[in-house]
């Protein structure tokens, strides 16, 4: 599987920096600043709240939008993830296979081994009742 690398975007910054404290802090002195342009008859409040509640309505637009392609961001690195998590558990049912295989073949190892060891012990036996039948014989 080709990884595409993660290229960082312009919104990136921007997306970071609303969630920051300096967002916080800005917000809210623009919105001291605009109620005191009122409140110091430097605007109408109509006129104020009207242009607060139409930057405040564009603003909530933005910040969807980037909302959104974080949600996206980080639905493609959640893919890649599971992607990379999917490989993993192939390559454990392999590893599972290949050690069930090299199981079997010990225990047929274990087997053969038994055998050969029987088969030895009954020429040993063999071997040692024709020496006891070859000493008999020499004795008559």
């Amino acid at each position: 599987m080709v990884k595409k690398p993660y290229i960082k975007g312009p919104f990136d910054d921007v997306t970071a920096w609303i969630g920051s404290t300096q967002s916080f802090v800005s917000h809210t002195i623009i919105f001291l600043s605009a109620f005191g342009t009122a409140a110091l008859g430097f605007a109408e409040l109509d006129t104020m709240l009207l242009v607060l509640t139409t930057a405040v309505s564009l603003e909530a637009i933005y910040l969807a939008m980037f909302i959104q392609m974080s949600v996206n961001k980080n639905t493609d690195s959640l893919r890649e993830v599971e992607e990379d998590i999917d490989e993993i558990e192939e390559g454990l049912e392999d590893l599972e296979e290949d050690i069930e295989d090299l199981v079997e073949e010990d225990k047929e190892e274990e087997k053969r081994e038994k055998q050969q060891t029987e088969a030895l012990d009954q020429l040993t036996e063999e071997v040692h009742r024709l020496l006891q039948l070859v000493e008999t014989l020499k004795k008559k």
